[in-house]
């Protein structure tokens, strides 16, 4: 696994401070500055979008449309749905008017959506092939939760160590035996989930494809953890 570390450059209280604030004494041997720790891990999170448009003269009717085509996708999902690995829900649902000129309504129109989403790239990919009410709009991949806390616990202790090793660098830099904790904030750059760009294909090649898994390829996130603050140099 590759692993990349950053350290960003260094603010010396000392340095920048006000002739006022370096009057006063417990300042006077402040140093602040900030250490980072960055790992690269695959992602193994995908979100799955699907959905579907309908038309009609009248509300009651897109709706009713966009209904029967969002259960007939929950059957074909919910038997293969398993608790982290492909989570089945509904998403975006709307029927709106469609207007004519001079502002009358001409026509109604809707979409509905339904997330497949989880760890289980292959079983998300197979049951989307398999739903032919709705279609894929959309896909996005990061890192699930277990996975982004067990490298944040790794690039945290990174970070801090960086961070203890920097301020017993800078206290013998300046002439000091050594430093005394003031202030540590500790942050984490979560990565999020990534869409994906997808080619949408007309709807008669979608349907005539019909079990053929889309092909997905896991990506890269990265993991970051900045500990910044300021110590006493003594």
């Amino acid at each position: 696994m590759k692993r990349r570390f950053v350290l960003p450059g260094l603010c010396l209280a000392t340095a920048l401070a006000t002739p006022s604030v370096l009057a006063q004494p417990a300042a006077a041997n402040v140093v602040s500055f900030a250490t980072s720790a960055s790992v690269e891990v695959p992602q193994d999170f995908l979100s799955l979008t699907l959905n579907t448009t309908r038309e009609a003269g009248d509300a009651a009717t897109v709706q009713k449309a966009l209904q029967q085509a969002v259960e007939a996708a929950l059957v074909q999902a919910r038997p293969a749905a398993q608790p982290g690995a492909m989570e089945v829900r509904t998403g975006h649902f709307s029927v709106y008017p469609r207007y004519a000129s001079q502002g009358r309504i001409s026509g109604w129109q809707g979409t509905a959506e339904v997330v497949l989403e989880g760890t289980d790239i292959a079983r998300i990919t197979q049951t989307a092939a398999r739903i032919q009410t709705l279609s894929v709009a959309r896909v996005s991949q990061g890192l699930s939760r277990q996975a982004r806390e067990k490298h944040e616990a790794a690039v945290q202790a990174q970070a801090v160590a960086q961070y203890r090793a920097k301020a017993q660098e800078l206290a013998k830099l300046f002439g000091f035996g050594g430093y005394e904790l003031r202030e540590i904030n500790v942050s984490t750059q979560e990565p999020g989930v990534i869409p994906v760009p997808l080619m949408m294909r007309a709807k008669a090649d979608v349907m005539a494809a019909e079990a053929a898994p889309l092909p997905v390829e896991a990506g890269k996130a990265l993991v970051t953890v900045t500990v910044s603050g300021s110590v006493v140099l003594k």
